[in-house]
C-alpha cells in the first residue's frame, strides 16, 4: 500500500490553480480533491529509489480558502486526523488570490520571509537554538484559521543544513557507514539528503504549515556546504576530495526535487525538459544526476532564479549562490546571462507593479565595516598588493565568510544602478525592497544615490534565522560593525586595497534584532508595511543543570517592530 512519506507541501498557488507536492513510499497516483470539486492527480516519478509527486490543481474557486486532501492510489493519506498532534490542526486550504478591483482597498498580500532554519528535535527534547519561528507560525495560524496568515512564505536559503548536522542524524550517519572518512558527519549522498528533509519538514506543526501556505524557495550555501562557491580556489580545493563531487551533485538533484519544482508554475513546469524526462522515464535518477553535474561545471548552464508575479507585486528570486563567476579578474554574483535575466525582468512591464521584491540570500547591504573588509579582502586576492597579500586575502575570505554582494565589488554597484533604474521615474513603483538572510540577525537599511534620489522608496530588509543561533562575539561584531568607528575602521581597509567609495552610502534604519524570527510585508495598492516577530517559548523552559539550556516547548510569535515602509 502506498503512503504519505513527506508533505503534502503546498508551492504555487494563483488565483484558479495550484501545485502540491509529495513523497511517497512507493509508485501510484497521487490525487488532490478539494471541498469545492476542483482538483487534480499525477503518476510519481522516480529518483534514487525515492517517489515523488506535483500535482496540478486546476478549477479552484478565486478569492476562497479551498480545504484540500491528498490521495494515494485512492486511499486518503492527508489530513491525518487520527494521529496527534495532526488531530488539534485545522484543514489544510488553498487559498487563492481574488480577482482584482480596487488594489488599494483590496485584501492586499502579506508576504513572510526568514532564512536559516536548522533542523528542530523532537517534541520535549532539548533544543538547544530555541524555539523555532516556523513552528510559532504554524501555532498562530492554527490558533486563528480565519485570521492573519502570509498569503506567500518565502524561504531564503539554508533548508537544511548538509554540514551542520543534529545529533539525531549523526547518529542515522554513524549507523549508515562509518565518520571517520570525509565528510564525516556531514551528509555524503542522495540518500542522506532526503533524511535531512524529512528531519526538517516532518515536525507536525511545520508540516502542516507547509501544507497550508505557499512557498517560494531558494538555496544558499548550507544546502550543499558551508561558504559553497567562495572562489576559484575554493571550488578547485573541493573537487581535489573525494567526496565533494557525490555531494555537490546530490545537493543539487534534491534541491531540484524538494524545492525548485515548486518554484515554477505549471506553464514553466509543461515547457521544463528535464521534468518531461524524469516523469516520462521508469527511473530519472541518471537524467537528474547528468543535469547536476552540468549545473556544477558550468553555472551558465542552467537557471535557479525564477519570477513571480502577485497581482501587482513582483518577486525576482535571485541565485546569489551557483550563478558566481570566479575566475580571479573576472568575479562576478551574476554569470552574464543570470544579469541579463534579472536585468529583463526588472524592466518589463515598467508600471505593472507597485512593489518590486528582489529575493537573494545574501544581503546586498551589510554594516559598514563587513562591507569595506570585503571589498578590500577582494582586491587583495585579485593580487593587487601582490603575491603574499593574495595568500592572506584568500585564507581571510574563506575564515571569515567574506563572500557578500560586497565581496564582489563590480556585481554591488551593478545591482545598485539596476535598482535605482527600476525605482525611478513616473512608472516606478512604490518600493524595491532587497530581502535577505544569512546573517543569523534582522535588520532594515536605506540606502542614497549621489546626485540622484529614486521614486520608490528602496530598503534592504535582511531576517534570519528562523531557526538557529549566533554566537555571543559574533552579535557584538555586527553592532560594533554598524558603529561610526567602525565605518572609519572600514575605510581605512579599503584604502589600503585601494578601493573607490561604494556607488550608493546607506544607513542602518532598524535592528540589529537577535533571535529567531521572521518578517511579514504587507502590501496593499502603493503601501507597505513591515513587521518583524521573533519566536518565544509559550511557558517557562525547563533548565538543564549540565547545560543551562531547555527543553523544547511550544512556541509563539511576539511582534518586536512594525515600520510603515510606504504610505
Amino acid at each position: 500500500m502506498t503512503a504519505l512519506r513527506l508533505g503534502p507541501l503546498l508551492r504555487y498557488v494563483d488565483g484558479s490553480s495550484a501545485t502540491v507536492w509529495v513523497e511517497t513510499s512507493r509508485p501510484g497516483t497521487a490525487e488532490v480533491r478539494c471541498a469545492d470539486g476542483s482538483g487534480g492527480t499525477a503518476r510519481t516519478f522516480q529518483v534514487a529509489g525515492h517517489h515523488y509527486a506535483l500535482v496540478e490543481v486546476t478549477g479552484l474557486t478565486p478569492g476562497a480558502a479551498t480545504p484540500y486532501k491528498v490521495f494515494l492510489d485512492g486511499k486518503r493519506v492527508w489530513p491525518l486526523p487520527e494521529e496527534e498532534p495532526f488531530r488539534s490542526l485545522p484543514p489544510s486550504v488553498i487559498a487563492t488570490p481574488a480577482p482584482a478591483t480596487d488594489p488599494a482597498t483590496g485584501p492586499g498580500l502579506r508576504v513572510a520571509f526568514g532564512s536559516c532554519h536548522w533542523a528542530a528535535p523532537p517534541s520535549g527534547e532539548h533544543d538547544p537554538v530555541g524555539p523555532d519561528a516556523l513552528h510559532a507560525l504554524a501555532t498562530r495560524i492554527a490558533a486563528d484559521p480565519d485570521g492573519e496568515r502570509p498569503d506567500v512564505l518565502l524561504l531564503l536559503g539554508d533548508q537544511v543544513y548538509a554540514d551542520e548536522t543534529s545529533a539525531a542524524t549523526r547518529a542515522y550517519l554513524a549507523a549508515r557507514r562509518g565518520l571517520e572518512d570525509p565528510p564525516g558527519a556531514e551528509v555524503a549522498d542522495y540518500e542522506e539528503y532526503t533524511h535531512l528533509y524529512d528531519e526538517s519538514w516532518l515536525d507536525p506543526p511545520v508540516r502542516w504549515l507547509l501544507s497550508t501556505v505557499p512557498t517560494c524557495m531558494i538555496f544558499d550555501d548550507h544546502d550543499v556546504v558551508d561558504d559553497w562557491n567562495t572562489s576559484a580556489s575554493w571550488v578547485a580545493d573541493m573537487r581535489a576530495t573525494s567526496w565533494w563531487g557525490e555531494r555537490v551533485r546530490s545537493g543539487l538533484m534534491s534541491y531540484w526535487v524538494y524545492q525548485h519544482l515548486g518554484n515554477l508554475s505549471p506553464r514553466e513546469l509543461a515547457a521544463d525538459p528535464l521534468y518531461a524526462s524524469v516523469r516520462e522515464n521508469p527511473d530519472g535518477t541518471e537524467a537528474l544526476r547528468a543535469f547536476a553535474a552540468e549545473a556544477e561545471a558550468d553555472a551558465a548552464s542552467t537557471r535557479w532564479s525564477y519570477r513571480r508575479d502577485f497581482g501587482r507585486v513582483r518577486l525576482l528570486m535571485v541565485d546569489s549562490r551557483a550563478a558566481r563567476v570566479l575566475t580571479e579578474g573576472e568575479r562576478s554574483m551574476l554569470d552574464p546571462g543570470e544579469a541579463a535575466w534579472l536585468r529583463d525582468q526588472m524592466r518589463d512591464g515598467r508600471g505593472a507593479y507597485d512593489h518590486l521584491l528582489i529575493g537573494t540570500s545574501l544581503p546586498w547591504l551589510l554594516p559598514h565595516l563587513v562591507h569595506d573588509v570585503e571589498a578590500w579582502s577582494s582586491l587583495l586576492c585579485r593580487g593587487d598588493k601582490g603575491p603574499r597579500w593574495a595568500r592572506f586575502g584568500e585564507r581571510l575570505r574563506r575564515a571569515a565568510d567574506l563572500e557578500h554582494w560586497a565581496a564582489f565589488p563590480e556585481s554591488f554597484g551593478e545591482l545598485a544602478e539596476l535598482i535605482a533604474e527600476a525605482g525611478t521615474g513616473p512608472d516606478a513603483p512604490a518600493t524595491v525592497s532587497v530581502l535577505s538572510g544569512d546573517v543569523h540577525h534582522a535588520y532594515t537599511a536605506e540606502p542614497s544615490w549621489p546626485g540622484r534620489e529614486p521614486d520608490a522608496r528602496v530598503t534592504q530588509l535582511t531576517c534570519s534565522p528562523v531557526h538557529n543561533s549566533i554566537p555571543l562575539s559574533i552579535r557584538w561584531g555586527f553592532r560594533f560593525g554598524w558603529s561610526t568607528a567602525a565605518r572609519t575602521l572600514g575605510r581605512a581597509f579599503a584604502r589600503h586595497g585601494g578601493a573607490g567609495k561604494p556607488p550608493v552610502a546607506w544607513r542602518r534604519t532598524g535592528g540589529p534584532w537577535f533571535g529567531n524570527q521572521l518578517m511579514t510585508l504587507t502590501l496593499r495598492g502603493r503601501s507597505a508595511v513591515l513587521r518583524l516577530d521573533q519566536a518565544r517559548a509559550e511557558k517557562p523552559r525547563e533548565t538543564r543543570p549540565e547545560t543551562g539550556s531547555g527543553r523544547r516547548t511550544g512556541a509563539r510569535l511576539r511582534t518586536v517592530a512594525e515600520v510603515l515602509l510606504s504610505n
